[in-house]
C-alpha cells in the first residue's frame, strides 16, 4: 500500500465498473496527495461531486484543512452559546494543534460510514457502494487506530481535568459514539471489504503482512489482495 503501487487506479477502475453495472457509487480519497481529479480529468475537491462522463458515479477528495475548519466550527458551536468569548478563545487555541487535524480527517471519513451522519451528502444511504481510496499504509493504519487512542484519552480526561488535545471531553462524547459506530462498520465483513494493493516484491509483501496484522488488532479482517504490476508473457 505504499505510494505508486496503483491504489488510485484500482479504486477508480472498480468504481467505474460498478457504476457501469448500474450501482450508485461514491469514491472518496483520504490521501492528502490525492489525484482523483487527474484520473477523471475534472475538478472534484472537498465536496461530493458528480463525475461528468460516468453515470451513477460521484467522488470526493477530503481536504485536511477544510475538514479541520469544519470540525472546529462544529465542536465549538454549542460551547459558544454557554461560555463567554474569552473562554471560547482558549478552547479555539486548544483545537489549533495537529491532534485536531487528525481527528478532523477521521471525523469526515466516519461521516461516510455512519448512517446517522447529520450531513445529507455524507450519509451512505444514497449510495449502493462507497469506495475509499486511502493514503499509503502507515497513514491509513494510523487513521484507523485513532478512535481507540481517543477513547483512552477521553476516559483519562473524564477522570482528571476534563480536557483532551481535541477539546473538552464532554464536548466530544457524541463524536466518540460516532467513531465507535464507524469502527463497528469497518469490522463488519458483511458490509466492508479491505483490499491491499501491492507489487510482487519482498518489501511490499512484508509491509502488507505487517499492516494486515495491525488491522487485525483492531478487529478488522483483511483477506483480499490486488497484486499489481504483473505483466503477461
Amino acid at each position: 500500500m505504499r505510494g505508486g503501487v496503483g491504489k488510485t487506479t484500482m479504486a477508480c477502475t472498480t468504481a467505474v465498473a460498478e457504476a457501469d453495472a448500474g450501482r450508485r457509487v461514491l469514491i472518496v480519497t483520504t490521501d492528502p496527495a490525492s489525484n482523483l481529479a487527474d484520473v477523471f480529468e475534472q475538478p472534484i475537491g472537498h465536496a461530493v461531486t458528480a463525475i461528468e462522463h460516468v453515470a451513477n458515479l460521484w467522488a470526493m477528495e477530503i481536504d485536511p484543512d477544510k475538514a479541520t475548519a469544519e470540525y472546529t466550527d462544529r465542536a465549538l458551536a454549542p460551547l459558544r452559546e454557554i461560555f463567554p468569548p474569552e473562554i471560547v478563545r482558549v478552547m479555539e487555541e486548544q483545537l489549533a494543534g495537529p491532534c485536531t487535524a487528525e481527528v478532523a480527517a477521521f471525523d469526515r471519513f466516519a461521516d461516510f460510514l455512519d448512517p446517522n451522519a447529520p450531513s445529507e451528502e455524507a450519509a451512505p444511504a444514497g449510495f449502493d457502494l462507497i469506495i475509499f481510496d486511502t493514503a499509503p499504509t502507515g497513514h491509513t493504519v494510523r487513521l484507523l487506530e485513532l478512535p481507540e487512542a481517543w477513547t483512552r484519552s477521553i476516559a483519562e480526561a473524564e477522570a482528571g481535568s476534563g480536557q483532551t488535545c481535541i477539546g473538552p471531553a464532554a464536548a466530544i462524547a457524541e463524536a466518540k459514539a460516532k467513531y465507535e459506530r464507524a469502527l463497528t462498520a469497518l469490522r463488519d465483513r458483511q458490509s466492508t471489504r479491505f483490499i491491499f494493493v501491492l507489487h510482487p516484491e519482498a518489501t511490499a509483501i512484508s509491509e502488507t503482512r505487517r499492516a494486515s496484522a495491525d488491522l487485525a488488532k483492531l478487529g478488522i479482517v483483511t483477506t483480499e489482495l490486488i497484486v499489481n504490476g504483473i505483466l503477461p508473457r
